[in-house]
């Protein structure tokens, strides 16, 4: 796996594949810098060589050109990130990009404009990559949020720079903690898959089930489970569809000796709001008009003795309606636990959007092992794919 290391950047010119796909308010504000923070060590090392930076990334989903989806509105902040004046071409490719790039200088920094302003982007356009790459001398890709999509800065630019490639620290970083978890775990190795629908995770379950010893089920999916087993979930998310997939999933854990671990107790209430009665209730006997919305305190004493008996964690989803106050109290919990677990050593990773975010919101972040910056490209891992952005540098 080439890395920074690999090279010696003096002089030379890296174009660099960044995911600064950043949210902004009504006046083009950023709200949240942490994806410019994360490409940060990869810049700072370029720099420190020597070499200058070309930075290329979306914003967005643009339909051509439009305003709002500028990178111009993040430049600012990128400077203050990066504690550098950061330049702009006001294209990505054509004159504005060449220019802007012939005359970059050791140390400086240019940031191209939106990529997806342009739709060979997102079709993986040979002759739009191979122009993209005309601009620098070392391709270097720190997007793990956009690994898993074969577009012409994310892949196909990669065939331009036959031996010139390797992979950002973030990017490395990602790669290295999900196989510490995939391939190189430590046992007992736990996974908590959360969230509201089996149907998005069954591959997930499917792959990882010979790489764990644990699998605690929590969020929506518990009732499909419960239902599927001959329980009564009230008025709860379930997939009526899915009951068979559920059964076949335990049976699936059963043969390979994985423990699965379903709430035994939740918290119900009689409408999907904050302000609703609650009651804990059997997870197995919901009354009628009544939900579950967060694991009930006897579901978090089980979970408990789980995770700080486990070396190796990978959380994937939360245990409830986390957005609502009333029903947070299961997903803060369970941070505790791993909180307390990675502190006593084992190896933790968080990822997927809800649970990086409830991990943010509740100020977990310094307490995981690692937070994963890429949603969909970590599923996509945990399903086992080959992510074609990481196949491309591997090549």
């Amino acid at each position: 796996m080439k890395t920074l290391s690999d090279f010696d950047f003096k002089n030379k010119k890296a174009i660099i594949r960044v995911d600064f796909n950043v949210p902004l308010d009504e006046n083009f504000n950023v709200t949240d810098a942490t994806r410019i923070e994360a490409a940060k060590p990869t810049i700072d090392a370029i720099l420190a060589q020597g070499g200058s930076v070309i930075l290329m990334s979306h914003l967005g989903r643009p339909k051509g050109v439009e305003e709002k989806y500028s990178l111009k509105h993040i430049l600012k902040t990128a400077s203050d990130v990066l504690e550098v004046q950061v330049k702009f071409a006001a294209d990505c490719i054509g004159e504005a990009a060449q220019t802007a790039a012939k005359s970059l200088q050791p140390g400086e920094v240019l940031l191209l404009e939106n990529l997806r302003f342009h739709n060979e982007e997102e079709a993986g356009d040979v002759a739009f990559a191979k122009e993209l790459a005309s601009l620098g001398d070392i391709y270097v890709n720190d997007a793990f949020g956009t690994a898993h999509r074969a577009h012409a800065s994310t892949t196909i630019i990669a065939q331009f720079f036959p031996t010139e490639k390797c992979f950002g620290t973030l990017l490395a970083k990602e790669i290295e903690s999900l196989n510490k978890v995939l391939k190189n775990s430590e046992k007992p190795v736990t996974a908590v898959l959360g969230g509201s629908k089996v149907s998005s995770k069954i591959t997930v379950i499917e792959n990882i089930l010979d790489k764990v010893d644990h699998m605690i089920i929590g969020g929506g999916m518990t009732f499909t489970f419960v239902k599927a087993l001959g329980g009564k979930v009230g008025d709860s998310i379930c997939e009526d569809d899915k009951q068979e997939l559920a059964l076949e999933i335990l049976r699936l854990a059963k043969e390979k000796g994985v423990q699965i671990h379903i709430p035994v107790d939740v918290i119900a209430a009689d409408d999907f709001s904050n302000t609703a009665n609650t009651q804990v209730v059997d997870v197995t006997a919901i009354p009628d008009g009544w939900q579950g919305l967060d694991a009930g305190p006897k579901s978090l004493e089980k979970f408990k003795e789980v995770i700080l008996a486990s070396k190796t964690i990978l959380w994937n989803g939360p245990l409830g309606v986390f957005e609502m106050e009333t029903f947070s109290k299961g997903t803060i919990a369970l941070g505790d636990y791993i909180a307390e677990a990675t502190e006593k050593g084992a190896f933790s990773l968080v990822g997927g959007g809800d649970s990086v975010a409830a991990v943010k919101q509740f100020g977990f972040e310094d307490k995981m092992s690692y937070v994963s910056t890429g949603g969909g490209a970590m599923l996509e891992m945990l399903e086992g794919k080959i992510l074609p952005g990481i196949a491309a540098i591997l090549d």
